[in-house]
């Protein structure tokens, strides 16, 4: 009755099969040892998948440190007109000060090297050439930021509503971004400035003053080029809506009558945070290259304001056979560079935090 009412172990039966098969032994060994080798590849994509997307931020070193430079860059093109400001009330020597390192000082110290007085130089009219790399800074910033933000607007809001609404809407929607992708970018911005530029300072001019109408290459830039920026954008987040939409918790929304607006918005919006996040911040980089670009054909930023675009163009004026004034292109481009690798850092650091599947 004991042997009876014994069960069969289908467990016992296969461990005692690969113990009595030695080349079925064998194998397994092998596998189990290839797999014990390598161990550390598993266990970083275990402890990695478990992480915050700001811890697995802080681990990408090169990220970090370029948080902390465009940290320090942001603070100089903040801090600096600020202690221009400053200097100015604190007696004739503060007053020197400010004059001095204004960047639309003129004075009879042309094209003077770096030295303690002027750490960046002067340029052709005598100014700092510091105090000019750090508002051209101000401003190359300014554009990208902006940019970025009517990008965002633009791009969030048409491909959130091309991938929730889909069918005709969406495939007339995701056309009409597929001709803009289409035209080269860059092309598309000197055509609209070169064309509408006018019709746009007359109409500044005759509903404002005529200083805010010299301003209105500058709103132009921050306009045109985001208007241009949010197809990738468009793009991305269509995809992720897609995905999305089709969800258990956007069903439970919908089954208790919340509208198509709220469940955007409240629901599917806000998942897709952190590929917006990741793509605002590759935008930025890109906008700052765009406007450099422009202004240093001549077709970004006017005087009297400046950008670090149009100082590389009039250093580069200043080359000649006779004797090279390397500090006017020098330092405002290597201020560029530093600043659009600092960004492209962080964008991939954000890029790799929020992406599980990047890490290796």
């Amino acid at each position: 009755m004991a042997g009876l009412s014994e069960k069969p172990n289908p467990e016992a039966d296969r461990q005692g099969k690969v113990e009595t098969n030695p080349e079925l032994s064998s194998k397994v060994t092998r596998l189990n040892g290839e797999s014990a080798s390598r161990p550390g590849a598993s266990t970083d994509q275990i402890r990695s998948s478990h992480l915050s997307p700001k811890q697995r931020f802080n681990r990408n070193t090169p990220a970090v440190a370029s948080g902390y430079l465009l940290a320090v860059i942001i603070l100089m093109v903040i801090a600096w007109p600020v202690l221009l400001k400053i200097a100015e009330g604190y007696g004739p020597r503060g007053a020197q000060f400010a004059r001095q390192y204004r960047p639309d000082t003129l004075s009879d110290s042309q094209f003077l090297p770096p030295s303690a007085a002027h750490w960046f130089g002067t340029d052709v009219h005598g100014r700092d050439l510091f105090s000019r790399v750090l508002y051209g800074a101000q401003v190359s910033l300014m554009v990208g930021l902006v940019g970025a933000g009517v990008s965002l607007v633009i791009g969030v809001l048409w491909g959130a509503v091309a991938g929730y609404v889909g069918g005709r809407v969406d495939s007339v929607m995701m056309r009409i971004v597929d001709i803009l992708y289409s035209l080269p970018s860059i092309i598309f911005v000197i055509v609209l400035i070169t064309t509408l530029e006018g019709l746009l300072k007359h109409w500044l001019a005759a509903i404002g003053s005529s200083s805010f109408a010299q301003s209105g290459r500058l709103l132009f830039l921050l306009i045109g080029l985001g208007a241009v920026s949010w197809l990738n954008m468009a793009r991305i987040v269509r995809g992720q809506v897609l995905s999305l939409r089709q969800r258990p918790f956007v069903e439970a929304s919908r089954a208790l009558g919340a509208g198509p607006l709220r469940i955007l918005a409240r629901h599917i919006v806000p998942s897709t945070l952190g590929v917006i996040i990741v793509y605002v911040s590759l935008t930025v980089p890109a906008i700052v290259l765009y406007e450099s670009f422009l202004s240093y054909l001549g077709l970004g930023i006017q005087p009297p304001l400046a950008s670090l675009g149009s100082l590389i163009a009039e250093g580069a004026d200043q080359i000649n056979p006779i004797r090279v004034y390397w500090w006017l292109v020098a330092f405002p481009g290597g201020f560029l560079v530093i600043t659009l690798l600092a960004l492209n850092f962080i964008g991939d650091g954000l890029r790799d935090a929020w992406d599980v599947r990047g890490t290796r």
